[in-house]
Parts: C-alpha cells; sequence; structure tokens
C-alpha cells in the first residue's frame, strides 16, 4: 500500500496546485473533499469507517469487535469528533488541539472530555484530531477504524462525516432495523457514497433482535433489495449485507460467551470483514481511485469555469486585432498597388520616347510660333500634374488610414525655356519679311514671319512624320525653314531630355520616401490582456499537467488538454505592403548610350524617327480606361475598410424590409439595364458593371460629339442601375 501511496504523489501535488490556484476557501466543501483524500492518500492503514445517523449503535458494535468498552457509548448521540482507532502496544488516547496542544495518556477516559458532545449536543470547536490506540490483532495487519458522529442530528456534523467518508477505504453503514433505510439515509447513500465514488461499502443491521418473529422477516426481505439494488463493489463472493445485534454482541464479547457473540451475528461479520479487508488491501489504489476520479472531475471542472470565459475574452480581443490587423495590411496592400500604378504611369509617361511622340510635334510648333510658354502651361504642365496628383493621392489615403508620417508633396520642376540659334539667312531673301538671326527662348515666328513662318511649321509637320533615309538625305539639299524646323525640333527633343532625366530621378527618390508610409505599425496589446493572458496559460497549464498526471496514474478524464495559448509580441513591429516587381528608374539607370543621345545635338539624327502627326489629343486607349476603372474600384474598396476599422467590426446590414411593387419593378429594371438576373452575386453585378463602363466610357468618345453625348447618357443610367443593385445585394 506504501508504494501505491507512492506512486500518487504527484497526483496529489497537482490536486494541490491547482487548488491553490483556484483559491478555494479553507471551509468549502471542495477544499475540504481534497484534504480528505490526499491524507487517505498519504494514509498507509486500511481505513474502514463506521457510518450512520446518530444512536443507531456504531460505537456499540465498534467496542464489540475490539472486545471492550474501548469507545463512548451512551443512549444519546454522543460520539462529538472522529475517532481514529489504530494498533498500539497498549491502550492509550492522543487528542490534538487546533492551537497544535498534544494530550497524550493512557486509557480512554480523556475521551469523556474532548470527544462526546456537550449539554448542547455541540462539538468542541478547539479539536483537531482524536487518536485511540489498541492491543487488537485485526488493527495490527495495518487496519484502522474510524467512528464517525452520527447524521442527521447537527449540519456540523454532517459536514464532518461527509468529510471523513472520503478519508475512508471501506464504508460499514449501519442500518437500523426498527426504521430501515429513511429518506435521510436514502439521499446519503447516493449523494455521499454513489456520487463521490465510492462503492466499498458493506450494510449492517442492528436491533433486528428486538423485533418479532413476523417482522423479521419482512425486514430480511427488505435488506436484500437494498443490498442488491447498491451496487457494492466488493471482493467477488461477499456479500455486502450482515446482520449483528451489537449491545448483545458487546455484552457477550465483555463475557467471554462464544456461543452469544456468534448468535448475535458479531464473528460471521468479522470473518467476513477480515477477508474482504485482506483482498482489498493488495489493491488499495483500485479502492481509492474512484473517490479520486469524481474529485478530480470537480476540480477539472472549477478549472473550466475559470479557463474557458478567459480564453474566450482573450480570443474575441485576439480576433478583433486580428481583424484590424487584416483590414489594414489588404489596406496597405491595396493602397501600395494604386501607388505602384500610378509611379507606373507616370515613369511611362517621363520615358524620353513617350514624351517625344506625344509632346515634341506641338511643343516645336509653339516654340515656332512664339506661343511655347502658353503650351507648356496649358498642355504640358497640366497633363503633369494630373500624374503626380494621382502618384500622391495614394501617399495621402495611406496617411489617412495608418497616420503614420505625412507625405511629401511631388513636384518635378520644368527645365528653362528652350533656347535656338537661327542660322545665316540665303542670300535670297526676298520672301524674308524681317530682319535678324537670332532668336532666344520666346519663339521665333516673330522672327521669321510671314511665309517664312508658316514653312516652318509646315516644315516642323513634315521632318516629324515622314521616315527620312540617309540616301534620300543626300541627295536633297534642304531649304533654310526645313532647317529653323530642325532646330525647334531639335531644341524640344533637349527639353523633354532634360525633363525626362530629372523626372525620372525625382520620382526614383519619392518612391524611396513612400516606403516609410505606405506602412503601419501594430503595437504592444494592452498590459490587462497581457496579464490575462498569462492567468490563462497558468490556468491551462495547471489543467494540462494534472490531466497527465491522472492519465499516468491511470484516471479516466471526459476532458482534453488545452492548446497553449499564443503569446503577444514581445515588442511592436511595422508591418509593410506586399512589394510587386517594378523596376525603379534614377539618372544613374538611365544607359551612357542614351544619355549621350538624349545631350547630342546631331541634327542628322533626330528626325530619321517617325513621329505623330501635328492633330488634335487622340481619344484614350481602351487600357486606360481600364486603369481609370481599377483606381475607381480601390478607392471604393479602402473607403468601405475605413468605415469597418472605425466601427471596429464588420459593417452590419440592415434588417431586410418589405419591398413595395414599385421598388421591386425598379430592382428589376436595374437588373436588366446590367444584363443580369435579380438572382445575380454581387461579383456578377460587379463584373457586369465592369464591362459596361470599358465600352462607354465618355473618354473613349472624344472627338466624337454625337456618340460621346449618347455614352454620357448610357453611362449615367449605368450607373444609377449599379448603385440600385449594390443595395438590394447588401440588404440581401
Amino acid at each position: 500500500m506504501q508504494q501505491k501511496s507512492e506512486g500518487y504523489k504527484n497526483l496529489v501535488y497537482s490536486l494541490k496546485s491547482a487548488s491553490g490556484l483556484l483559491d478555494l476557501k479553507q471551509k468549502s466543501q471542495l477544499n475540504r473533499d481534497l484534504i480528505a483524500i490526499c491524507n487517505n492518500l498519504a494514509n498507509s492503514n486500511f481505513r474502514i469507517a463506521v457510518f450512520g445517523p446518530f444512536n443507531h449503535g456504531k460505537s456499540t458494535l465498534l467496542n464489540a469487535m475490539l472486545g471492550n468498552r474501548t469507545l463512548p457509548i451512551d443512549l444519546i448521540p454522543t460520539t462529538g469528533a472522529a475517532i481514529t482507532v489504530r494498533y498500539g502496544s497498549d491502550v492509550r488516547t492522543r487528542i490534538i488541539l487546533v492551537d497544535g496542544t498534544e494530550i497524550d495518556c493512557s486509557g480512554t477516559e480523556i475521551l469523556q472530555q474532548f470527544a462526546i458532545l456537550d449539554e448542547n449536543r455541540q462539538m468542541r470547536k478547539d479539536v483537531a484530531s482524536v487518536e485511540v490506540f489498541c492491543p487488537h490483532p485485526f488493527l495490527e495487519m495495518g487496519v484502522e477504524f474510524l467512528d464517525l458522529p452520527g447524521t442527521n442530528d447537527r449540519e456540523e456534523q454532517n459536514n464532518l462525516v461527509r468529510e471523513q467518508l472520503l478519508s475512508s477505504d471501506l464504508v460499514v453503514q449501519l442500518l437500523d432495523a426498527r426504521k430501515l433505510m429513511t429518506l435521510g439515509e436514502r439521499e446519503n447513500l447516493r449523494d455521499w457514497l454513489l456520487d463521490r465514488g465510492i462503492k466499498t461499502v458493506i450494510f449492517v443491521v442492528n436491533f433486528i433482535n428486538l423485533l418479532e418473529p413476523d417482522e423479521q422477516k419482512q425486514v430480511q426481505n427488505r435488506l436484500i433489495f437494498v443490498a442488491e439494488s447498491f451496487r457494492a463493489e466488493l471482493p467477488a463472493g461477499f456479500s455486502n449485507l450482515y446482520r449483528v445485534d451489537a449491545l448483545p454482541a458487546l455484552r457477550a464479547r465483555l463475557k467471554g460467551d462464544v456461543a452469544a457473540a456468534n448468535s448475535s451475528g458479531l464473528a460471521a461479520f468479522e470473518v467476513a470483514l477480515q477477508n474482504i479487508v485482506g483482498i482489498l488491501q493488495q489493491n488499495c489504489g483500485d479502492v481509492r481511485l474512484p473517490r479520486l476520479q469524481a474529485l478530480a472531475s470537480q476540480i477539472q471542472l472549477s478549472l473550466k469555469n475559470k479557463i474557458d470565459p478567459l480564453a474566450n475574452e482573450i480570443k474575441t480581443f485576439d480576433d478583433k486585432q486580428n481583424a484590424k490587423i487584416e483590414v489594414k495590411q489588404k489596406a496597405a496592400n491595396l493602397i501600395n498597388q494604386g501607388f505602384v500604378t500610378s509611379v507606373r504611369e507616370l515613369r511611362d509617361w517621363l520615358a524620353l520616347p513617350k514624351l517625344l511622340a506625344k509632346y515634341q510635334a506641338d511643343a516645336a510648333v509653339a516654340l515656332a510660333e512664339n506661343n511655347f510658354k502658353a503650351w507648356q502651361t496649358g498642355t504640358f504642365k497640366n497633363d503633369l500634374t494630373q500624374l503626380q496628383l494621382a502618384v500622391v493621392k495614394w501617399l495621402y489615403q495611406a496617411y489617412d488610414f495608418f497616420q503614420e508620417q505625412r507625405p511629401e508633396d511631388l513636384l518635378i520642376p520644368l527645365p528653362s525655356e528652350p533656347q535656338i540659334t537661327l542660322p545665316p539667312k540665303p542670300n535670297n531673301t526676298d520672301t524674308l519679311s524681317e530682319p535678324g538671326s537670332i532668336a532666344v527662348g520666346s519663339g521665333i515666328g516673330w522672327l521669321l514671319g510671314g511665309p517664312v513662318g508658316a514653312a516652318v511649321v509646315g516644315s516642323i509637320s513634315y521632318l516629324l512624320n515622314k521616315n527620312v533615309q540617309k540616301q534620300d538625305e543626300q541627295l536633297v539639299k534642304e531649304s533654310y525653314h526645313q532647317e529653323v524646323a530642325k532646330l525647334c525640333i531639335v531644341a524640344i527633343e533637349d527639353y523633354l531630355s532634360r525633363f525626362s532625366h530629372q523626372g525620372l530621378t525625382i520620382l526614383a527618390e519619392y518612391e524611396q520616401k513612400a516606403v516609410k508610409i505606405i506602412r503601419f505599425t501594430v503595437g504592444l496589446e494592452p498590459q490587462e490582456i497581457t496579464n490575462k493572458r498569462e492567468d490563462l496559460q497558468s490556468w491551462q497549464n495547471t489543467f494540462n499537467q494534472l490531466l497527465q498526471e491522472l492519465e499516468t496514474a491511470n484516471i479516466f478524464s471526459n476532458y482534453q488538454s488545452y492548446q497553449e495559448t499564443p503569446k503577444p509580441q514581445n515588442s511592436s513591429r511595422e508591418y509593410f505592403p506586399q512589394q510587386e516587381t517594378v523596376q525603379t528608374s534614377s539618372a544613374k539607370d538611365i544607359p551612357n548610350q542614351q544619355r549621350q543621345e538624349n545631350t547630342t545635338k546631331n541634327t542628322s539624327t533626330r528626325v530619321e524617327s517617325p513621329r505623330q502627326q501635328v492633330s488634335s489629343p487622340p481619344s484614350p486607349r481602351p487600357e486606360e480606361v481600364e486603369a481609370k476603372f481599377r483606381n475607381w474600384e480601390l478607392d471604393e474598396e479602402i473607403a468601405q475598410m475605413k468605415v469597418e476599422m472605425r466601427s471596429g467590426s464588420q459593417t452590419s446590414k440592415a434588417p431586410n424590409q418589405p419591398k413595395t411593387e414599385v421598388e421591386k419593378d425598379k430592382i428589376a429594371r436595374a437588373y436588366t439595364t446590367l444584363g443580369l438576373q435579380p438572382s445575380a452575386s454581387f461579383a456578377e453585378v460587379k463584373q457586369a458593371y465592369r464591362t459596361l463602363v470599358k465600352q462607354w466610357h465618355p473618354d473613349l468618345f472624344v472627338g466624337k460629339p454625337q456618340i460621346l453625348q449618347q455614352a454620357q447618357e448610357k453611362m449615367r443610367i449605368v450607373n444609377e442601375a449599379y448603385t440600385i443593385c449594390l443595395q438590394n445585394q447588401e440588404l440581401r
């Protein structure tokens, strides 16, 4: 048995740790039960408790078994303490008081002072334990008896008995044949024994000798029913029901009358008891196991009642935080996507070939007509401003969303106005209306004027739109106005080259600064949550340790171990959006050969490439409309995420309201306009709208007034239908 008790040490430690963490009140039933079971596990003796209502003859039965009047006996409820009877070489009593005082004396007379109820039938408050030592061979086998106060008398006594039953390996429940199994006894049988895993129970019936023969037979039948209805876990072959006439048995033992002792039923009971104990002692752990399992289950339930609400609270916090972070991550990625797209558009626009193709002709004509400043301000700067604003817009979106670092505006300055030197005029100057040879910065039209000025403008268009072959160039002698036109073309190319180089450099630097803006910081969680997380981890560790010790002791549990609680970040961390593979350009990225070409003023190489005609601005390409639509989508998504962030949760849908027939018709027409059925999904609505925008966007019909007006009206109808369909989707 000692070996078994040693095996439960870790389990006892886990139970006590759990109790300490639960901060159980000292007088709480769970704490008292825990102490009782732990004491029982540490007890190397096999304990037999005599249990029953007051005045049922418990002390009398024990005295009869011990062979003398060792314990207090009276006609009124007398036992006022749990008296443990152990083996000793002589009869003596040891009393330990609550203050630690120990009283040790021979005999048992002192029990009258400390172990019986006072005149008010109250137990003494200052007694911690009562032990009687007796030289009995049965006790010498490692057995001890526990004489308990009677139940159904006082609540204080009931609590003491209930507690002590858990520390017993075998319970002898004494019944009174004259009032067999009262309601209180049945409740105690269920609540104090069965529900707490105490199943090694023997019923002993007293006072049956006081009944008439017919009554004895009736009682005997009822006793058999009681015994069979209680599933006692005793060794096979042994009954759980015995008859002992306690007082006649005690008198027979005191007189040494063996025959009378046998007729009282005492001898048969003692033999059965000794055999049962001999078998159970060998597997004492199996006896104590059910009580331990029942108590562990209670403690596990108490732990779960602490763990689960705290875990739910922390999970709710984590879910909200993760939802916010997820929204911010999505916003950062979307903003970065829009920023990268806008930067790519501006970079493409700044590329020298693109600038030359789009602006060289008009700029050269403006220069020749003395109208360069108006062209630069009205056309070129306006286009640049729109592209710059498209880039900066995303950084202000990021600042508005994350409040990290305020962005700077993107400012790409315009180069100084182009300057040219006119070639010497030919001898034949009949067609020249104005003298002079120098034009600096403010155009040459005012110098040439008349037919020569018109000829220069015409030559600009001609030279930029023809494919000049080297062999042809050698054969053709250029006129004076063509030479001047080439000077205008070269001057504009130099202007755009300087602008492209400087713009790409500034844009690359601006991209580097944007990294510090399109980001957000995830700060440390509140200390209150961190403390709760630590408490939760402590609770869960205790629970899991207890569960592990129960498994080691082969004690079944209905619970599963808890997974480790996510630990908080020890420091704040930054989130940067997913970077797309974008080639950033700067001055050092431009090939040396290209830079040389940009700065070389060799007119023979500058007019060889074909250029677009001088005409009105072309209509936007479909891909440009696609880019505008994507920007609109990103703006819409980011605006929705801002709403979610500020509300702290996903936007809840308004409850469905009954629709009138007019509203139903309006919704049906909207879906028809988009070419959809009313059952269409949100994704289908969005895709249909996207298709119609790409088909009817007014920017596609610039220069076509009649179709443009039709497109504008079509888009108005489509937008209205799209809004109605979206509202209907939200109300589903």
